[in-house]
């Protein structure tokens, strides 16, 4: 399933690699694509969204 989610905190390649890997940890055949300009997170998977914002919340970041 395809979500897109607003992730605050995202500075540098390094944050964008966390959240990667953040989410990866949930599900390891996700596809993460994060725009630094905009915030914006992209994710193909197909756990429910609410695991996949804590994931990303756990890992240091801000889901609105």
């Amino acid at each position: 399933m395809h979500q897109l989610f607003d992730v605050r905190g995202m500075t540098c390649q390094h944050c964008v690699r966390t959240v990667q890997e953040a989410v990866e940890s949930l599900d390891a055949q996700a596809r993460v694509a994060a725009d630094l300009a905009t915030g914006r997170v992209e994710i193909d998977s197909a756990q429910p969204r609410e695991a996949l914002a804590a994931a990303i919340v756990e890992a240091g970041y801000e889901v609105k």
